[in-house]
């Protein structure tokens, strides 16, 4: 069987595989540093930044055009507030449940709660990694602010500026709905014209990513293998406890999806499986902005959402619904703590009405800084920086944070594209032609 001919989802999957495949080879030859792991590495390099730039590329003409023909095609001021409605409401109670499930885990499993050379050692891996260092750059500038200002970024000063940013699409976002809200209240000679360009104008980004998403699996293989490569797994074991905490928890909340996805009369298998190839890419590119031209396009073909649906609810979810990251920021905090307890018998455990605040915090930076690189870290030194905890003990999870990065990310592209299934269905759209 040609493998070209197969589905995406599985040219991902053999990606994924090739990729393993290619990282034993490299490290039984020497590694990263020996002639054949520097030239494949510096192959991936060249390809991965290809295959992103390609997909960031179109992203701001994607959810420009999408949204706006979308918004055009409201009837009127009534669609536009009960679609906002439902998808917000969703977006909050979804983000409040993983966080709940992983404040729960957290104090159950407890994974900080470990023995003082264990607590040690993974203090001297992170000093060793320069983890402090790269941390302290990541989040230079930052403070308690940073929460807040997610309000401002909705109102940008200079639209087209924020449009060159793909990590500011909160801006685009807020000036596209306004812009196709208000072409939907033109008299119909206006109206007309402007929704028959901006539905050519989106038509002609579809094209143009099914084209992109043609090479997803080079990108996939690209943008793994150096990760794999780079992955100290001698690290990971003073930290499986914690690995282990957020992966279940990841999955509870994937579970807790798709128990809203059956309250619906949605088949949660079929969901997951016509959703395979968003997820597999997100995993591999731990991308919620970058994943958004591939979810959109399996959302309206593959669970028949309509195009004024998806081009609502899934770019906004791209950039505020963050349930993976929200669950994982609430994990880290706690985990930290728990493990400074221990290094430093008099620092105090966090009480019940901090967790509280742990959890509030967790779910409102998830949104407010979802638009800056490594937004997981810096949203965690903020939290940590409200409830007094020290903040260089971050670095102790700086080992495993881009592997979990990519199973957090999936989760959040996940949410999103249940969010615009059931939107869909609460809107009688024959969601997989029921």
């Amino acid at each position: 069987m040609n493998p070209l001919k197969w589905k995406l989802h599985w040219q991902i999957l053999a990606a994924l595989v090739l990729s393993l495949m290619a990282t034993v080879v490299i490290k039984s030859t020497g590694g990263a540093d020996a002639a054949l792991g520097a030239n494949v590495l510096g192959a991936c390099s060249f390809l991965g930044k290809l295959f992103m730039n390609a997909l960031k590329m179109i992203i701001v003409p994607l959810v420009a055009s999408s949204i706006i023909a979308a918004m055009a095609g409201l009837t009127g001021g009534r669609d536009f507030r009960r679609m906002g409605f439902k998808t917000l409401a969703y977006y909050v109670c979804s983000g409040a449940v993983a966080v709940t499930i992983g404040l729960l885990l957290v104090n159950v499993i407890a994974p900080g709660t470990v023995d003082p050379e264990v607590a040690a050692r993974m203090e001297a891996n992170a000093n060793a990694a320069n983890a402090g260092e790269i941390i302290s750059a990541k989040v230079e500038g930052k403070s308690a602010q940073d929460i807040w200002d997610v309000f401002l970024r909705m109102f940008p000063a200079n639209i087209i500026e924020n449009a060159s940013n793909n990590g500011k699409l909160l801006g685009l976002i807020t000036f596209s709905v306004l812009f196709g809200y208000f072409i939907s209240r033109l008299d119909e000679k206006w109206r007309s014209t402007q929704v028959n360009f901006w539905e050519g104008a989106s038509q002609v980004m579809i094209g143009v990513t099914e084209l992109i998403l043609k090479f997803a699996p080079i990108g996939v293989f690209a943008l793994v293998t150096p990760r794999l490569v780079e992955l100290g797994m001698d690290l990971i074991e003073p930290l499986s406890k914690f690995t282990l905490t957020v992966l279940l928890g990841l999955l509870l909340h994937i579970a807790a999806l798709c128990g809203v996805l059956a309250f619906f009369k949605v088949n949660p298998w079929t969901h997951l499986k016509a959703m395979s190839d968003p997820l597999l890419t997100a995993f591999s590119t731990a991308s919620s902005a970058g994943t958004l031209p591939l979810t959109m396009e399996t959302v309206e073909k593959g669970a028949k959402v309509s195009p004024r649906t998806a081009s609502f609810t899934l770019p906004l979810g791209a950039t505020v619904n963050m349930d993976g990251t929200a669950l994982y920021e609430c994990v880290v905090v706690i985990f930290v703590t728990q493990v400074i307890a221990v290094i430093d018998p008099s620092f105090d455990p966090l009480t019940l009405s901090q967790q509280i605040m742990v959890v509030f915090l967790a779910l409102t930076t998830s949104i407010g800084v979802a638009g800056v690189p490594s937004a997981s870290i810096v949203a965690i030194f903020l939290i940590m920086g409200v409830l007094g905890v020290p903040t260089e003990y971050i670095g102790l999870i700086w080992v495993v944070d881009r592997a979990l990065d990519m199973c957090r990310t999936a989760v959040n592209v996940f949410s999103d594209t249940c969010a615009a299934v059931i939107i869909a269905k609460t809107e009688g759209e024959p969601i997989y032609e029921d």
